[in-house]
């Protein structure tokens, strides 16, 4: 079993939205380095929001996605609603209040798992919570208008195709929307 031995960390520059550490490792047989690590102030959870399709269109299931600018990386792309979990918060309740903030829309009962993840964690202690939820209602508009250009329920089949020629690249939306497909959530006719 090969496990490396952490002997120390040092800040180098803190902010509210993340932090950036030298940590001393060892791994075994390997004299001691130090490693950067980014670590995050708290979770982040996103939400799959599905409902039964418009039966006078194609009826198939559709999936709540926003259209967004990235800046960091300078790209355009579909993603689910997500963001932090706030101080006290459960990771489900943040994806529902992530959710009306950004689109507008108040999933319906209870959020389901579908995933906690570490997106790099080679670099970064960041932590994913993916839920599923089954329809939503619209209560009014997005309660924060900087998150995105659209908002639209999407047909599975269009997301799924998104998936598969990166018109979908942000990695919790990726992996949210894989893991829901892979367990049956998401059904593309």
């Amino acid at each position: 079993m090969v496990k490396w031995n952490v002997h120390g960390e040092r800040s180098i520059y803190t902010s509210p939205w993340v932090s950036l550490a030298l940590t001393t490792v060892e791994p075994p047989g390997v004299e001691p380095f130090e490693h950067h690590v980014i670590r995050a102030p708290g979770p982040a959870a996103g939400c799959v929001i599905v409902r039964d399709g418009d039966a006078s269109q194609t009826g198939d299931q559709e999936v709540l996605l926003l259209y967004r600018h990235r800046f960091i990386t300078d790209t355009w792309g579909w993603e689910i609603p997500a963001g932090g979990v706030d101080a006290g918060e459960t990771p489900a309740d943040a994806a529902v209040r992530e959710s009306v903030e950004e689109t507008g829309w108040q999933p319906i009962g209870t959020p389901h798992p579908v995933a906690a993840f570490h997106p790099s964690n080679g670099l970064s202690d960041q932590t994913f919570h993916i839920f599923w939820c089954q329809g939503a209602d619209h209560v009014g508009d997005p309660t924060d208008p900087t998150e995105a250009s659209r908002i639209e329920w999407t047909p599975t089949t269009r997301v799924l195709e998104f998936v598969r020629t990166g018109g979908i690249t942000d990695g919790l939306s990726l992996t949210g929307l894989s893991m829901a497909h892979t367990i049956g959530v998401l059904s593309a006719r």
